[in-house]
């Protein structure tokens, strides 16, 4: 029997609309039925969204013991198929997030990196330049965060790139004492630079 995440505490929230008792129940049922042992889950929120009546959005935030944070997110024309596989996701993100715990072991030196050797490209620029300059329009900031620089593994900031949605993980890198970014690349790997 599972009692590591029995009654988080889990907060619903309907944008657009005025939230029905069934469908906040449904989520909470939904969320609560999580019986996976770890991480832990502190606190849960769930974010629905209808746009258009057509469009439903499920997006569910785990704050889970150690710091760790877990969220996904689905679009569908249902809100309870929205809600389905959100939790899905979540829950294969912390089964994957458990497996590479326990598979995981202290890097020794360079058996932990994939090394790549260098390549240097480099191009004549002003050969393909246009002729013209088209000015486009200044951008602007859709989206504001703030992060702490955390001291991590490289490993460590894989496993918590892969634990969210977002593009890239900053962080110290705990080894070699650098400003680090890692973040998934369109095939599948991963891809890290050093700030200096």
């Amino acid at each position: 029997m599972q009692t590591k995440n029995v009654n988080p505490n889990i907060t619903v929230t309907l944008r657009h609309e005025e939230i029905t008792d069934s469908l906040r129940e449904y989520a909470i049922n939904k969320i609560s039925g999580i019986h996976l042992d770890y991480p832990k889950i502190i606190e849960a929120k769930a974010i629905l969204d209808v746009e258009g009546g057509r469009r439903h959005k499920a997006e569910i935030i785990l704050f889970c013991a150690n710091h760790i944070v877990i969220d996904a997110s689905t679009e569908t024309d249902d809100m309870y198929k929205s809600i389905d596989f959100t939790i899905d996701k979540i829950a294969r993100r912390m089964r994957k997030h458990k497996t590479r715990l326990l598979k995981r072991r202290t890097p020794r030196g360079e058996e932990s990196i994939r090394y790549l050797d260098e390549r240097n490209y480099q191009a004549n620029f002003l050969d393909n330049l246009p002729d013209e300059v088209v000015e486009e329009p200044e951008p602007f900031f859709v989206h504001k965060e703030s992060i702490s620089l955390r001291r991590l593994f490289k490993e460590e900031a894989v496993m918590e790139l892969d634990l969210t949605e977002r593009p890239f993980v900053i962080f110290e890198n705990a080894r070699r004492n650098v400003t680090s970014i890692v973040w998934r690349k369109g095939d599948g790997d991963y891809g890290m630079f050093d700030i200096t």
